[in-house]
């Protein structure tokens, strides 16, 4: 245990303040090195854990404010669930993640069963290490621009579902441990078939229970805290929320904790003031997760790599090789391209926080062994370490796949088969007439801001968009629309004999500089127009032929200054005069702030 001091035994604080200080040493040398910081805080609880030399900290205290870290973690993640994400995706997301988790449950099974494991504590071992990192991925996305893509939108459903089996898995765990572990011989052992409809009755009792009372109690008293405007009261009724609601799970229905948290967040999120609810829970939530990787750091020994090379090497090709195949063949073979199922087969292998929730409680139900865990832990610090990395390299791993033309060709086989069959017509209409028209990259709502304003001056629009329920319901009112990724100049190449201009509605930047070099390329004449979030963008844009583009971050700049100058009294003229100054020195790269 870490030094007392003065003589004062305070295990909590100390146990705290060494976590805390171990993690922030750690986050800071990994984030300088552009890794996850989820590694250095793993990296922590090692750093003073029993395994290594030093200043050590208290495992179970450690992880009793861990557990307050679960909580929180999955109460934030039920306020964030959003079933419209998943809906979005659906015919993607929840046939790839049911089957790559399937193929990694049975991979666990075999691993467990060629190192003398029981087959039970594999497949508890599979479910883990199914279940990829909300944090890893969303940051990874995110760095690479990727997060509003067709790849980020996949990933991200994908990642829904997985959320969801891991709910359920919650649920089956605890019925497991009860049907299959050792019990007084005097006493009937327990049937599965017994106690799973037993625990889903008192799930389904719990659920019903949230849903008719907590759903018109819960918003209700978030209301009413939130009118009271104490923000300390506020915080407080989130912490009873999450906590409060998960022991009752765990005590009254069996549940366990983690799964009544999210609950409690599903519901809590149906409230009016859920954006503040999520707002004041982040610095909560983010302080007390450290904690919970630290302390899964704390029970990993380290030695656990050297005595046992085999079974890390064994679980990181799960992680690294089977989920990623699995997914890659997932994706393509549902009509998505060969580069997006490259994009969400490399975010989704890692394993992150829901591995160690999982773990956690398949270990205090004795279906998991202390190796069981440190394979978890090992596996997560290299494939979080990895994952950035391997990110990077995609263009490097799709030049692989077309050095086998014969593997890309069927790779990319259903989607180009799905885009040929919903664009035929769209196509024939093009070749069939030769009027001028627009084409708009992307139909979010400024996608179909800019189409509404240029058929009401006349213009014919073309709309490319990669969602399909768009594209179909554009097709039903008899407008030309394309669907498939705009980036692909193969897919925009049909539009552009007819072009005249072109419209770049999507945010992300990712492939747009190449697609508007092509563009370029094929028809000089024709005038490209821009959405880009920053001014520093523009040098780029201006190299590979953008005629002009709106940047959000100027935008922005001079929205808020109208409104500034608007509260200060100032006249129409004075304002629309600063307006105009502001634009202009955006546009000569110069800082707007001495303008006001």
């Amino acid at each position: 245990m870490l030094a007392a001091g003065t003589g004062h035994d305070l295990p909590l604080i100390t146990t705290m303040a060494g976590a805390f200080f171990a993690a922030w040493v750690f986050g800071i040398i990994t984030q300088k090195l552009k890794l996850s910081p989820i590694v250095g805080y793993l990296l922590a609880g090692v750093a003073i854990g029993p395994y290594t030399p030093g200043v050590r900290g208290d495992p179970g205290l450690a992880a009793q404010l861990a557990e307050i870290g679960v909580m929180l973690l999955m109460f934030g993640v039920g306020l964030h669930f959003h079933w419209k994400d998943l809906l979005a995706v659906k015919l993607i997301a929840i046939p790839g993640a049911l089957v790559q988790s399937l193929v990694a449950t049975v991979l666990g099974g075999v691993v467990a069963m060629m190192f003398g494991w029981t087959f039970t504590s594999g497949l508890v071992l599979g479910m883990a290490m199914a279940v990829a990192s909300t944090v890893v991925l969303v940051r990874v996305l995110t760095d690479n621009r990727c997060l509003e893509t067709e790849s980020g939108h996949v990933a991200v459903g994908w990642l829904i579902v997985e959320d969801i089996l891991t709910v359920v898995v919650l649920v089956i765990i605890p019925v497991l441990g009860a049907a299959v572990l050792p019990h007084d011989p005097d006493q009937p052992t327990p049937s599965l078939w017994i106690t799973l409809p037993v625990a889903l009755a008192k799930l389904a009792a719990f659920i019903a229970i949230l849903i008719v009372l907590g759903q018109r109690f819960i918003p209700w008293v978030m209301v009413r805290v939130a009118r009271l405007r104490s923000r300390e009261l506020f915080t407080l009724t989130i912490l009873v929320m999450a906590i409060t609601i998960a022991a009752a799970a765990y005590y009254v229905f069996g549940a366990s904790m983690a799964l009544g948290a999210f609950l409690a967040g599903l519901v809590a999120g149906r409230s009016p003031v859920s954006h503040q609810a999520a707002a004041d829970a982040l610095p909560m939530r983010d302080a007390f997760s450290i904690l919970f990787f630290a302390s899964v750091g704390m029970i990993f020994n380290p030695w656990f790599v050297i005595e046992q090379p085999l079974l890390v090497l064994a679980g990181l090709g799960i992680i690294l090789i089977g989920k990623p195949l699995a997914a890659l063949m997932i994706v393509a073979l549902m009509g998505h391209s060969g580069r997006v199922a490259i994009t969400v087969a490399i975010a989704l292998a890692q394993v992150g926080e829901f591995s160690f929730i999982l773990s956690d409680l398949a270990r205090r139900e004795k279906l998991l062994s202390e190796d069981g865990h440190n394979l978890l832990v090992a596996c997560s610090i290299v494939t979080i370490t990895l994952n950035p990395m391997l990110f990077r390299l995609i263009p490097r791993i799709e030049q692989w796949f077309q050095k086998y033309p014969a593997v890309w060709r069927f790779m990319n086989r259903r989607a180009l088969s799905r885009m040929q069959s919903m664009n035929a017509d769209t196509e024939k209409n093009l070749s069939q007439n030769d009027s001028p028209l627009a084409v708009i990259v992307g139909y979010g709502p400024v996608g179909r801001t800019v189409d509404s304003m240029l058929r009401e001056r006349g213009m014919e629009t073309l709309v490319i968009d990669i969602n399909m329920d768009t594209i179909s319901q554009l097709k039903s009112e008899g407008r030309l629309a394309i669907y498939g990724d705009a980036y692909n100049i193969e897919v925009l190449a049909p539009a552009l004999e007819r072009a005249t201009h072109m419209v770049v509605s999507l945010p992300h930047s990712a492939n747009r500089s190449p697609l508007i070099a092509s563009a370029k390329l094929i028809k000089p004449e024709l005038k490209i127009f821009v959405r880009a979030h920053y001014v520093a963008e523009r040098e780029e844009l201006e190299q590979v032929g953008a005629d002009a583009a709106c940047y959000e971050e100027a935008e922005a700049a001079v929205a808020l200054s109208r409104l500034v100058l608007q509260g200060l009294g100032e006249t129409d003229e004075r304002i629309s005069g600063q307006v105009a100054r502001i634009r202009t020195q955006f546009n000569t790269h110069l800082s707007p702030s001495s303008m006001l």
